[in-house]
C-alpha cells in the first residue's frame, strides 16, 4: 500500500499518469497475442486458491487472486518496453513468435498437438486456446533447450510482464497487489531533513526539458551562468566554449568536476538524464526504473543470461546505489601495480585520496539498526562460525533506507549529486540536462606529437529541444565519464580504433539464492524492502573469488526474477515476498565481456568464474539454512528448492551437490538461470602501452590529446567487492592530474 497522505515527490517519479504506452509496430491480432501470454504468466485464480495466509486481508487476498496480467494496460505497457528498450535480435524473435502465434498454421507449428480440439475450427491460434493448455505450452518452451531463441523471446516477454503487474500503480499511486504481498510505501518514513524546496545544484542546472520554446530561453540560461555562447539558427546549433567538458554525472564525472572546478577552471558536465532531489524522490519500483535506470531497468546481455543494472540521472549510479564503500583491497591494488604496471595504485596519492573521497562522501563505519535481510545474512554467518563484517556507508550510521535504489529520499545518502557537483557548481559549473554525447570533436594532430589526433570537445544531443538540435562543446580538455557500457560506444563512434575499446567488460556478476522466514517461526524482525540496503558482507578470505552481500528487489523485480512455473506458483511466491530474503554470491569475474555497441553487451563466464559461483551459491544457501530459512531455493528456471523441516545435514548436503552455476536461457538445455550485474568495469582500461590498454596511466587516450576517461571502463580488472570507493578515489587522483598539467 502508498500512504496517500505523504508530501508530493516529482511528476516523472509518481506515476499514475494517463499514458499512451506505443505499441510501435506490434499489429493488433500481434497485441492479442501478447495479452494472451501475459494472462498465462499472471493468471486468474479462484478464490480460495491463495487460502492460508491468515494474517493478511482476506479482501486483498481474493482481489489479488483474480487479477490477470491480460488487464489493460499491462500488455500494452509491456510491447511499449519491448520496443524502447530490447535489441534487433530480441524484438526480432518477439515479432516472430507473436507473429506465428497470431495466425492458426504458426500456432500449430509452434505448439503442437495443444491447440488442436475435436470442434470447429480444430485448429485454434494462441489466444483462443483454454488457458490451462496455454499454460502447458509456455511450461513446454521454458524447457526446450532447442527452441532457446524463442525461449528467450519469452522469457523477455514473462520478466517485463511481472515487473509492469507488481510495479505499476493507480492515479493515487497505488497498486492492487501490494496489500496482499504485504508491501508498503511510506513517504513519511524518511522526510527530508532540510527545506524542501532548496535544489543545491540548481543554480548551476540547465534542464533542457524545461527550455523547449523558441525564445531562446537556452542561450539565456547558459549566459547567465557565465558561458561563451554562439547560436546559429539555421543549423540549430549550440556552440559552447569551456575549459572542461565532462560526459557524465557519476562518480567519476562527479568527482572530476569538482575537481577541475575547484582548480580555476569553467567545467560543463553534460548528462542525459534529468535532476532529481531527495524530495522529488517517490520510492516507486515502477516510475523510478523508468527515470533512474538505464533501458528502464530492463538491460539483458546479448545471451540473455545476465540482467544488468545502471543507473541514468544527474548523479549516475550513486544516486542509486546501495551506499556500499569498500576501499580497493590491499591484494588488487598489489595486482594493478605489479601485474598491470600501473604503478598508481600502490601510491601514496591513492591512498590518500581513497581518505579523502571517504571524508567527502560522509562514510561512516557501522549501522545503528540492521534490516531484515542482513539480519538474516549475520545469523546465518555467525552459526556456521563465518566471519560476517560491517560494510561502511556513504550515509549516517542511524541510515535505515530501503529504497536508496530509487534515490534517498532522506537526503542522508551522500551521492555524487550531494557532494562533488555541489562542490562543482559552487566553483562556477555548469551542468547540463537531457544532452546525449554523440561523439567527440577529433583534428588531426601536429606532427611530431605521440598521438595522431588532438580533441577539441564533444557534439552532443538536446533531447528535449525544438530551437537547438545540437550542442557543440568546445573544449582544452574533454572527459568521458559516462560509465564501462557508454564510454565504449563513444570513443567508437567518434572514431577512436583502439582494440582495448570496449573489450576487457567485468560485471561482478551474482547468483541469489533466496530464503523464506515467516513471522511467527523466527527472531528475525522486519521486511526484504525496509532497513539499509547493504550493511553486512560475508569475505570467505584469499582463497575464494567470492563474497556474500544481500539485495533490494521490490515487487515487481522480484517477480521478473524468479522462475516462473505456473500462474499459481508465481501467486505463491509474491504472498511470502516480504519475508523472503536473498543472499547472493558476487565473484571477481575473469572471463571478460564486451562492449558491442550501446545496449549490446557480451558475456561468457570463465571455467573459473563458473566453480567459484558455485561455490558462492552454495555457501548462500547455507547461510540461509543456518540463519532458519523453512524453505531456501535458488533462480534455477525449474524453481529449485528445499524445505528444511526436519531436513538432516546429509540430505542437506545431498540438495547442495545439486546446485551448479548453470548457463542462461539461450543454451540448449533443459534447466537455465539468470544472473544479475550492478558494477560494470574495464571496457577502456589503463596500460602502460597501446597493446595494453585504451588510456595511459593518467587516463589520457592513447589516440587522442586532451581526451581523458574518468569511469569504471578505466579499471585494469573487476575489483571484487562494491567498486564506488575505487572509481571515485580513481578520478580524484586522475583529475587531480589533469589539473596540475593543465595548459
Amino acid at each position: 500500500m502508498y500512504d496517500e497522505s505523504a508530501s508530493e515527490c516529482h511528476p516523472l517519479l509518481q506515476g499514475g499518469r494517463d499514458e499512451e504506452y506505443k505499441t510501435g509496430s506490434f499489429s493488433s491480432s500481434e497485441m492479442e497475442t501478447i495479452s494472451s501470454i501475459c494472462e498465462v504468466i499472471v493468471q486468474p485464480l479462484p478464490l480460495s486458491s491463495l487460502d492460508g495466509h491468515e494474517k493478511k486481508a482476506k479482501e486483498s487476498i481474493q482481489s489479488f487472486s483474480t487479477a490477470s496480467g491480460s488487464q489493460y494496460p499491462i500488455p500494452n505497457k509491456v510491447a511499449h518496453i519491448l520496443v524502447t528498450t530490447a535489441f534487433f535480435e530480441e524484438m526480432l524473435v518477439v515479432k516472430l513468435v507473436t507473429t506465428l502465434l497470431s495466425t492458426r498454421l504458426g500456432t500449430l507449428l509452434l505448439s503442437g498437438f495443444l491447440c488442436i480440439s475435436h470442434k470447429w475450427p480444430y485448429i485454434h491460434k494462441f489466444s483462443e486456446i483454454s488457458l490451462h493448455k496455454r499454460q502447458k505450452i509456455l511450461q513446454k518452451w521454458f524447457k526446450n533447450g532447442y527452441i532457446s531463441p524463442i525461449r528467450l523471446g519469452l522469457l523477455l516477454i514473462k520478466s517485463i510482464c511481472l515487473l509492469v503487474f507488481f510495479s505499476k500503480v493507480d492515479g493515487k499511486t497505488n497498486n492492487p497487489t501490494w496489500e496482499a504481498i504485504g508491501y508498503h510505501v511510506d513517504l513519511n518514513e524518511e522526510q527530508p531533513k532540510s527545506n524542501p524546496n532548496e535544489r543545491p545544484l540548481q543554480k548551476g542546472m540547465v534542464e533542457l526539458m524545461n527550455e523547449k520554446d523558441h525564445t531562446h530561453t537556452l542561450v539565456q540560461s547558459l549566459r547567465k551562468k557565465g558561458m561563451d555562447v554562439r547560436e546559429d539558427l539555421k543549423e540549430k546549433i549550440c556552440r559552447i566554449k569551456c575549459d572542461v567538458v565532462i560526459v557524465g554525472s557519476g562518480c567519476g564525472g562527479g568527482v572530476a568536476a569538482a575537481i577541475l572546478a575547484k582548480s580555476g577552471k569553467k567545467v560543463v558536465v553534460l548528462e542525459k538524464g534529468n535532476y532529481f532531489y531527495k524530495t522529488d524522490y517517490s520510492k516507486l519500483e515502477g516510475p523510478s526504473l523508468d527515470q533512474l535506470y538505464e533501458s528502464k531497468g530492463v538491460f539483458p546481455t546479448l545471451q540473455g543470461s545476465v540482467m544488468i543494472q545502471a543507473g541514468t540521472g544527474v548523479g549516475g549510479g550513486s544516486a542509486i546505489n546501495w551506499s556500499g564503500c569498500i576501499k580497493t583491497p590491499q591484494s588488487v591494488r598489489k595486482e594493478w601495480a605489479e601485474d598491470y604496471n600501473i604503478k598508481l595504485y600502490e601510491s601514496h596519492e591513492y591512498t590518500s585520496a581513497m581518505n579523502k573521497v571517504c571524508e567527502r562522501i560522509g562514510v561512516t563505519e557501522r549501522c545503528a539498526k540492521e534490516g531484515f535481510q542482513n539480519q538474516v545474512l549475520r545469523k546465518g554467518c555467525e552459526n556456521l562460525g563465518l566471519k560476517i563484517d560491517f560494510i561502511p556507508q556513504n550515509a549516517s550510521e542511524n541510515h535505515y533506507c530501503g529504497s536508496c535504489c530509487y534515490g534517498c529520499r532522506s537526503g542522508d545518502k551522500k551521492g555524487t549529486d550531494s557532494t562533488w557537483l555541489v562542490d562543482a557548481v559552487d566553483h562556477g559549473a555548469v551542468i547540463i540536462t537531457g544532452c546525449k554525447a554523440k561523439k567527440f570533436i577529433l583534428a588531426r594532430n601536429r606532427q611530431g606529437t605521440k598521438r595522431r589526433h588532438k580533441c577539441l570537445g564533444v557534439i552532443a544531443e538536446a533531447l528535449h529541444q525544438e530551437t537547438y538540435k545540437t550542442l557543440l562543446i568546445e573544449a582544452k580538455v574533454t572527459i568521458s565519464a559516462c560509465g564501462s557500457l557508454l564510454t565504449p560506444p563513444l570513443m567508437k563512434s567518434s572514431g577512436l580504433k583502439n582494440p582495448n575499446i570496449g573489450r576487457n567488460l567485468h560485471l561482478h556478476p551474482v547468483a541469489m539464492a533466496w530464503g523464506y522466514f515467516p513471522e511467527n517461526e523466527t527472531d528475525l524482525t522486519g521486511t526484504n524492502y525496509e532497513g539499509g540496503i547493504l550493511t553486512s558482507v560475508h569475505k570467505p578470505g584469499s582463497d575464494e573469488n567470492y563474497i556474500l552481500e544481500v539485495t533490494a528487489l521490490g515487487p515487481g523485480s522480484f517477480a521478473g526474477l524468479c522462475p516462473w512455473l505456473s500462474g499459481q506458483d508465481i501467486k505463491e511466491r509474491m504472498m511470502r515476498y516480504s519475508r523472503t530474503a536473498h543472499v547472493f554470491s558476487l565473484i571477481r569475474d575473469s572471463g571478460p565481456g564486451k562492449v558491442k555497441s550501446a545496449g549490446r553487451i557480451s558475456f561468457r563466464f570463465s571455467k573459473y568464474d563458473k566453480e567459484n559461483m558455485k561455490k558462492g551459491l552454495r555457501q548462500a544457501l547455507r547461510v540461509l539454512i543456518a540463519a532458519g530459512a523453512v524453505e531456501v531455493g535458488t533462480q534455477r528456471s525449474d524453481g529449485q528448492k528445499l524445505k528444511c523441516k526436519g531436513t538432516s545435514e546429509e540430505e542437506i548436503e545431498e540438495f547442495l551437490e545439486t546446485v551448479e552455476a548453470l548457463p542462461g536461457p539461450m543454451s540448449m538445455v533443459e534447466r537455465w538461470t539468470l544472473y544479475c550485474s550492478a558494477h560494470q568495469m574495464g571496457s577502456c582500461r589503463m596500460g602502460k602501452s597501446e597493446k595494453e590498454g585504451a588510456v595511459d596511466e593518467n587516463g589520457e587516450s592513447w589516440e587522442a590529446e586532451g581526451l581523458y576517461v574518468c569511469d569504471a571502463s578505466i579499471l585494469p580488472t573487476a575489483v571484487g567487492v562494491n567498486p564506488m570507493i575505487t572509481i571515485q578515489s580513481t578520478a580524484y587522483c586522475l583529475a587531480e592530474r589533469i589539473a596540475d598539467g593543465f595548459r
